[in-house]
């Protein structure tokens, strides 16, 4: 079993991943991957309540990582939710083979430049280079906000913008 999907999707667990992916995916296991979130206290407690009873990890890349490559791990059907693009590609390079990946809702990051790719979908620059780098490995990169979305090619769509 191990990843049947990895979203990427600054949001992390909300109404669209719990109501209408997991059921798509049939998950039994969320994973919510990013370094700082797995270290705030606060996030660790919540993110498991808003997933509606499905279990839920908090895990930085290199414990999850660790986790899903595991014989527990490879026994699970997992949904991995990456913050960041690059927590993504972490997880690629330390051996996590997804079935499939989405990006889903990247919102605005304040501070930061960001251009607007979809409607729901803003990146900063310097981002496009990380999706580049898993599509790289072989991934074809979708974007949709429900599953039954038609989406599209996140990677055509970055060339559109003249980002790769």
């Amino acid at each position: 079993m191990s990843v049947e999907h990895l979203r990427i999707d600054n949001r992390l667990i909300h109404g669209q991943v719990t109501a209408s992916w997991t059921n798509k995916i049939g998950t039994d296991h969320i994973i919510v991957v990013n370094d700082k979130v797995a270290q705030d206290p606060i996030q660790k407690k919540m993110l498991p309540r808003a997933a509606r009873g499905i279990e839920t990890s908090v895990l930085s890349v290199d414990e999850a990582a660790e986790y899903i490559t595991s014989e527990k791990g490879k026994k699970d059907k997992i949904m991995v939710i990456a913050k960041l693009p690059s927590d993504a590609l972490g997880l690629l390079e330390k051996g996590v083979e997804p079935k499939e990946i989405n990006v889903g809702n990247q919102a605005l990051v304040s501070g930061e430049e960001n251009i607007k790719i979809t409607k729901s979908i803003s990146i900063m620059p310097k981002q496009a280079e990380v999706y580049k780098k898993i599509s790289d490995k072989g991934y074809n990169l979708t974007y949709k906000v429900m599953p039954s979305d038609s989406g599209g090619d996140f990677i055509k769509t970055l060339k559109e913008k003249d980002l790769l």
